[in-house]
């Protein structure tokens, strides 16, 4: 492995200088947090190139039979890396997103519309990662001259690419391109009285016996002009929206924008933790009646209720893949505060077994229980019956497996979809004994407020 330090350059402007450079990857901390936003990483010019469609699995467009969380750990394990505890942890790996459809290698149903027909995976194997320490304000090119095999080879292949991403760095970063607004409506899958229908189904089942909770979501689209610019949309929703857990995906013609605040599953060496959100509530312009709302949210028993009932499914998930007695809950029910909305965190923790890796860890977990509902497959039936369209990228998860071992990755929320022309993002909630159909789907739109913003939208009115 090849290191370099640098000197400090804003990851935003890093982005611009290799905005042009194939299947891009910007894992974005945009709201600093010692903990949740210390680090970000930029990659493009991947090796290899794994992909999941229809459950099939492939390496550099050639299939490969087999499970394919199975085939994933054995191509991470062609490149292992020793880690380096200096650095920040993504050092080379692989990269990308793990659509929620994904859930389907898991036997579970597929919804009656495929939506954008995306790949289930696309996870870019890179050898060199620009990474950014916002804590110390340093930054490295880590370079690992993978594929190379032979030691020599490799060590002056991971120079010469090492020479390769500085020049393109000091290169003067690209002009800043006007954005187009959309060039159409916004449109749902769901008008207002079918949400509220929607929700109050879920309700009636809860109360059946049927199930506990389930996270519901409706889906907006617009066209876009072919004038786009993924790069600034990208920029002005980090700006709106700042997150810990963002990233900009530029994948030729795919775009994923991502403005997530909550992390799915990191792993730190053996750490593993967990951090789902439950328990949302709309910010006000006025300071006294925003911390009024905050109070009430922390204060609402729907909510907390809420947000327990996930944490013991996280919990139960975690043990699949931990060592006895290590699953801990280190924070429960914590506020949180985001552009527009307050929000309810827990953090569940606990210690890898050592038979086991990340490949397993995500599987054990995957798609976050969060974002599905209790009991976790009866909730995702319903979520597939009530919605209809495939999620594909939302509620999946976007993030790194590092050659290292480390993982960390967010749930896709606040997350928009560009392919073909068309923009696509979804919100949703949870949905539990105590919801009331209209709020929920008032909740709904406070999630995706800066998203439209972000298009330089106003959702009033438009679909």
């Amino acid at each position: 492995m090849h290191v370099r330090e640098m000197q400090w350059i804003e990851p935003v402007k890093a982005l611009r200088c290799l905005a042009q450079r194939p299947q891009l990857t910007f894992l974005d901390s945009a709201a600093r947090h010692e903990l949740l936003g210390r680090y970000s990483y930029l990659a493009c010019e991947p090796f290899s190139t794994y992909l999941v469609a229809d459950g099939q699995a492939s390496w550099n467009g050639e299939a490969i039979i087999g499970d394919p969380w199975e085939v994933l750990r054995d191509l991470l394990a062609r490149y292992k890396e020793a880690h380096r505890p200096d650095l920040p942890p993504f050092q080379g790996g692989a990269a990308g997103f793990l659509a929620y459809d994904l859930n389907r290698t898991l036997e579970l149903p597929a919804p009656s519309t495929a939506g954008l027909r995306l790949p289930q995976s696309i996870l870019h194997f890179y050898d060199v990662v620009v990474s950014f320490d916002h804590r110390d304000q340093k930054c490295w090119i880590v370079s690992t001259g993978w594929p190379e095999q032979d030691p020599t080879r490799r060590a002056e292949h991971a120079r010469r690419r090492a020479d390769e991403f500085e020049a393109l760095l000091a290169r003067p970063k690209s002009p800043r391109i006007i954005i187009p607004s959309t060039a159409g409506r916004w449109h749902s899958n769901f008008s207002r009285e079918d949400f509220i229908a929607a929700v109050q189904r879920v309700v009636d089942l809860i109360l059946a016996g049927d199930i506990f909770q389930a996270n519901i979501a409706q889906r907006f689209s617009a066209k876009v002009s072919p004038l786009f610019d993924p790069l600034t949309f990208y920029c002005q929703l980090r700006s709106l929206n700042p997150a810990p857990f963002a990233a900009l995906l530029h994948y030729n013609t795919l775009t994923i924008a991502s403005s997530s605040p909550e992390r799915f599953l990191r792993l730190d060496g053996r750490q593993v933790e967990t951090r789902p959100i439950k328990g949302t509530i709309a910010r006000s312009a006025d300071s006294a009646e925003d911390l009024h709302r905050a109070e009430l949210l922390l204060a609402s028993e729907k909510d907390r209720a809420e947000n327990i009932m996930i944490v013991d499914l996280l919990r139960n998930d975690l043990s699949r893949v931990c060592t006895d007695d290590s699953v801990e809950v280190s924070a429960l029910c914590n506020l949180e505060t985001y552009a527009s909305v307050h929000h309810l965190v827990s953090a569940v923790r606990g210690a890898l077994a050592a038979d086991q890796d990340a490949v397993s860890l995500l599987r054990a977990c995957f798609p976050g229980g969060s974002v599905t509902g209790v009991p976790k497959v009866r909730a995702m039936e319903i979520i597939a019956d009530i919605e209809k369209v495939a999620r594909e990228v939302y509620c999946g998860a976007i993030g790194f497996i590092g050659f290292n071992g480390h993982m960390d990755t967010n749930i896709a929320i606040r997350t928009v979809v560009i392919e073909d022309g068309l923009a696509i993002f979804h919100a949703g909630g949870g949905i539990t004994a105590m919801s009331n159909p209209e709020a929920e789907y008032e909740e709904t739109l406070a999630k995706a407020k800066r998203l439209f913003e972000a298009f330089d939208a106003d959702p009033s009115g438009a679909f």
